[in-house]
């Protein structure tokens, strides 16, 4: 498993992702496959660096900002990535409790128009 290589239609399929998806992350160079001719294969640094990427965006982080966290393991290493990513989802959970108050307020405005109008129909 170690020597595992993925073909670009593998790791799509992996991933779930469209190819257009996988084609933009090495275009922004969060992905550097190897390439043989026109084919891209996809070894376990890259598989792992897709994990992280897709759990970065799931929690709300950008592509910028998913790029510049595993920068910062290439070039200073695993505690420095760590020391990051605290500070990065210190941020990202401060914007998400935010959003939650947003909407917590909508919907409570919403909900009392709908029972101002259900009342209105009796």
């Amino acid at each position: 498993m170690a020597d595992e290589r993925l073909s670009f239609k593998e790791m799509c399929a992996r991933f779930d992702v469209t190819p257009r998806t996988l084609r933009y992350y090495e275009y922004i160079e969060l992905l550097s496959p190897d390439r043989e001719g026109r084919a891209r294969f996809y070894g376990p640094r890259e598989v792992a660096r897709m994990t992280l990427i897709l759990r970065g965006r799931r929690f709300g982080f950008s592509l910028e900002e998913i790029r510049q966290w595993l920068l910062v393991y290439e070039e200073e290493g695993t505690e420095a990535q760590f020391r990051a990513f605290v500070e990065l989802a210190d941020r990202q959970m401060e914007e998400l409790a935010k959003q939650r108050d947003e909407l917590d307020a909508t919907m409570d405005e919403l909900k009392a128009l709908r029972d101002r109008t259900a009342a209105s129909l009796d």
